[in-house]
């Protein structure tokens, strides 16, 4: 069953630009792991992201993170000084 996540980033001023990067790297790998990025959204002043993402599965999600491109690139999202958030979410009717 797909599972759909939000994740939340909150940048510090001036971090948008590192946190582009690291994004540039590890966004195009979503598609293999079998997740797609529903929506990605950010606050007019860059100060917060947010990401709708929906994988197969948990497994997916965990493959995806434990990628060693992933892993290459976390110094780009240490540089950029983004605090992280993740939730698994689900559709309210």
């Amino acid at each position: 069953m797909a599972v759909t996540y939000l994740m939340l980033a909150r940048l510090p001023e001036g971090g948008s630009e590192a946190f582009d990067a690291y994004e540039s790297v590890v966004l195009p790998l979503l598609a293999e792991y079998g997740g797609r990025l529903e929506r990605r959204l950010r606050t007019p002043d860059d100060r917060v992201e947010a990401h709708l993402i929906t994988f197969p599965g948990d497994e997916d999600l965990a493959a995806y993170r434990a990628d060693p491109r992933r892993s290459a690139a976390a110094p780009l999202l240490d540089a950029s000084g983004a605090a992280v958030e993740l939730f698994a979410v689900r559709d309210v009717r």
